[in-house]
């Protein structure tokens, strides 16, 4: 019931995200990985990008890709996790600017 994923992120791509982070004012930011079952070409089957609202999914808006990987060992079942709502809720976005999250 587990699995071990390598992913790798450039340093440019890091710095991107913290520059928004900073323009926005917030202190953190969702990113979703996504483990397929079969490889792409590069012989990858992880991808990570950042979170998006369910108005931007509903408005096809492209996601931003901030990293790739690939996973290197599992036991060949992974089990979904039920989503608990811990009080925490998702800031709104104050800004509609250039950045690309």
């Amino acid at each position: 019931m587990s699995s071990l994923s390598t992913l790798y992120i450039k340093k440019e791509t890091l710095q991107t995200l913290l520059k928004g982070l900073e323009a926005k004012g917030e202190n953190g930011i969702a990113i979703n990985v996504s483990i397929n079952d079969e490889a792409n070409q590069y012989n990858q089957n992880v991808s990570a990008f950042v979170g998006q609202s369910k108005e931007d999914r509903e408005a096809k808006k492209p996601k931003y890709y901030i990293g790739n990987g690939r996973t290197v060992w599992t036991d060949g079942t992974i089990k979904a996790i039920p989503y608990e709502d811990k009080g925490v809720q998702a800031e709104a976005e104050s800004s509609k600017d250039d950045l690309p999250f």
